[in-house]
C-alpha cells in the first residue's frame, strides 16, 4: 500500500511588479532631494510673503504720511468779511490752508499724492511758477487721473497770464494755456472731452476769437455733457448772442 502523502502543496510566488521594486522603493532614492526642494520652496513662498509684507508695511506708513497732511488742513476756511471766532479754530483763507499742508507735505516727506496733488496745493498758495512745474511732471496717458492734470496746468497758466501787465506776455500766456487744453483730452470719446473744449473756448475768447469760441462752445454742448457744464455754456453762448 503506497504511503499517503501529506506535504503540503508550495504556496504559490507572490505577486511583483514587474522591475522588482514597489512604489516606495521608487521613491526612496529622492526623499532628499524632494525635502531640499520642500525647504527651498518654503524659503522662496516665506521670502516671498514677507517681501509682501514689507511693501504693505510701506504703503501703510505712506498713506498714514499723506493722511497727516489731509489732517492738517482740516480745519475749516473763514469765509471772506467773516471775523474769525478764537473758540474754533480756521484757516484765514485758501492759502494759508495750503501752505499748512505743504509744510506738512514737506515735513512728512512723502510723494504718495503725486506732483498733481502737490501742483493743486501750490497754485491754492499762489506760487503759480512751482505749480506748473509740478504739473509738468504728470506722465501722459489717458486714464482720468492723468486728464485731471493736463487740466490742472492749464489752469495754472491761465491763472499767471491773468496776472501779466504786459499785453504780450498775457497774450503768449493765453495762447500756452489753450495749448495745454487741447493737450487735456485729444480724444473724442475720452472722459472730460466736454470740459477740455469748453475751456478752449473760454481761451478763444479770452484771444478776442468769438467765431472760433463759439463752435467750440456748440461742440462741448452737443457731447451732452454734465448740466453743471450745459449751464456754463448756454450763458456763454447767450453772451455771444446765440440762443
Amino acid at each position: 500500500m503506497a504511503d499517503k502523502d501529506d506535504s503540503k502543496p508550495a504556496e504559490p510566488p507572490k505577486p511583483v511588479q514587474i522591475g522588482g521594486e514597489s512604489l516606495l522603493d521608487r521613491i526612496l532614492p529622492h526623499i532628499k532631494k524632494i525635502v531640499i526642494g520642500v525647504i527651498v520652496l518654503a524659503v522662496v513662498v516665506s521670502g516671498f510673503l514677507g517681501f509682501r509684507a514689507y511693501q504693505d508695511r510701506k504703503k501703510s506708513k505712506e498713506t498714514e504720511k499723506l493722511a497727516s497732511v489731509f489732517d492738517s488742513g482740516d480745519r475749516p476756511v473763514v469765509p471772506y468779511g467773516t471775523p474769525a471766532d478764537p473758540k474754533s479754530p480756521a484757516f484765514a483763507d485758501d492759502k494759508a490752508r495750503a501752505e499748512k499742508q505743504l509744510d506738512e507735505l514737506v515735513k512728512q516727506d512723502t510723494d504718495l499724492g503725486g506732483p498733481a496733488f502737490r501742483a493743486a496745493l501750490l497754485m491754492d498758495a499762489g506760487k503759480l511758477d512751482e505749480a506748473i512745474a509740478e504739473y509738468r511732471k504728470c506722465p501722459t496717458g489717458a486714464s482720468i487721473d492723468l486728464v485731471l492734470c493736463r487740466e490742472g496746468l492749464g489752469v495754472a497758466i491761465e491763472q499767471k497770464a491773468l496776472a501779466e501787465k504786459d499785453a504780450a506776455a498775457k497774450d503768449k500766456g493765453l495762447q500756452d494755456a489753450l495749448a495745454a487744453y487741447v493737450a487735456m483730452q485729444p480724444l473724442e470719446d475720452g472722459p472730460r472731452r466736454a470740459y477740455a473744449l469748453y475751456h478752449q473756448g473760454r481761451m478763444q475768447l479770452l484771444l478776442e476769437k468769438r467765431s472760433e469760441a463759439k463752435t467750440l462752445f456748440e461742440k462741448a454742448k452737443a457731447l451732452t455733457p454734465p448740466k453743471e457744464l450745459v449751464d456754463l455754456i448756454d450763458r456763454r453762448l447767450a453772451a455771444l448772442g446765440v440762443s
